[in-house]
């Protein structure tokens, strides 16, 4: 039978590990991040424990396996994952983000199991993975920030593509695009997600779009 202090010390470790992974995740603006890799990993290893509780509890009196809720974790967490990923033109983004779920997932059993050496490897291998990997990926070492740009602007599609001329000036990616009307019923709002390679560009960002002609307000949306 697992005691108080067992049971803590496997709920915290697993709160470790995937905040670790989790930390990476956040750090790189993915919609699955320092939480919610925690949260996953927390509950997973709560399942194991009581998978195993309910296996120590029954032992005795009728054929149990233990690992027969937990194998419901792996399954369910596809969807989750699934989550994560979006499809935009011709590229898929979160695949990454998703995969890493699904390993806290197997680290949250593995540490509620008591499999502790092989909850740590696999954490340590995982940041490898996602640190490492990812900077020799882009053959360069750096930050993206990640910040969405409200433009009230008059409508047109050669207004549209000097905006985004000027996004493509200050070296910005666009991850994400939204275009509605503006309360005058006149005019167009847009909410405009960037991918920014130095924090140091936002404010000439704003600036540049702001002396656009016809644009008549720009901000940062509020993080």
């Amino acid at each position: 039978m697992l005691n108080d202090w067992n049971i803590l010390l496997r709920l915290i470790l697993a709160a470790l590990l995937s905040g670790a992974i989790g930390f990476e995740r956040e750090f790189h603006g993915r919609a699955a991040g320092f939480r919610t890799h925690i949260l996953l990993c927390v509950g997973s290893t709560l399942i194991m424990l009581t998978s195993m509780h309910i296996f120590d509890l029954y032992d005795s009196k009728v054929s149990l396996d233990p690992a027969r809720i937990a194998a419901g974790v792996i399954t369910g967490i596809g969807f989750l994952g699934a989550g994560t990923i979006m499809h935009a033109k011709s590229a898929v983004r979160g695949l990454t983000t998703a995969a890493s779920l699904w390993v806290v997932a197997g680290i949250g059993l593995a540490v509620g199991s008591g499999f502790y050496y092989g909850a740590i490897i696999t954490t340590v291998l995982t940041m490898i993975t996602l640190m490492l990997f990812s900077r020799l990926e882009h053959a360069m070492i750096r930050k993206d920030w990640y910040r969405t740009v409200i433009i009230e602007s008059r409508e047109g599609i050669n207004q549209l593509k000097a905006i985004r001329e000027i996004i493509s000036d200050c070296k910005s990616e666009i991850t994400d695009f939204e275009v509605d009307k503006a309360g005058d019923g006149v005019n167009m709002v847009l909410r405009i997600g960037l991918k920014l390679y130095t924090v140091r560009i936002a404010d000439q960002l704003i600036d540049d779009l702001s002396h656009l002609d016809g644009v008549k307000h720009v901000k940062w949306e509020a993080e």
